[in-house]
């Protein structure tokens, strides 16, 4: 095995890898609502980020609450210097979505901890919050949104 190149004996332990993991683990755990938690909170997130952007692109007022009050915390959300500009209400919309996330996630995982949740139910939710984040943004499947 000495004789072989740096790459084929790296590729030869990574393939040992899967096995590993095959074998399972000696304490694993008995419900799956913590991890459905964890896994559908994401969505929730990408859902309320996306319902933000469209509100702040309709009403220009929220837009400005946004960028000078929710999202001023954010490093480069506010510079007065326009050689290094700012990210403008992207910082509150973010903001918004750090907190969707994470409030969702600690609601879901105290109403979830002790349940047994069906993997096709966890990958249905989350799957369908980010295909719904996803299609809000496109403007054009929302006509009646301008966007002036």
């Amino acid at each position: 095995m000495q004789s072989l190149p740096i790459y084929s004996r790296l590729w030869t332990q990574v393939k040992q890898f899967p096995g590993l993991l095959s074998r399972g683990s000696d304490h694993a755990p008995e419900k799956s609502g913590m991890a459905a938690a964890a896994l559908i909170s994401g969505g929730i997130g990408a859902v309320m980020m996306m319902i933000i952007h469209h509100i702040s692109d309709t009403n220009k007022d929220f837009e400005q609450i946004l960028h000078k009050t929710i999202g001023a915390w954010m490093p480069g959300a506010v510079n007065a210097d326009p050689m290094w500009g700012n990210i403008g209400s992207y910082a509150g919309k973010e903001t918004v979505m750090l907190v969707g996330w994470l409030g969702s996630w600690a609601l879901l995982h105290f109403a979830l901890r002790d349940r047994q949740v069906i993997p096709r139910t966890m990958l249905f939710w989350m799957i369908s919050l980010y295909a719904i984040a996803t299609a809000m943004s496109w403007h054009p499947l929302f006509p009646y949104l301008p966007l002036q």
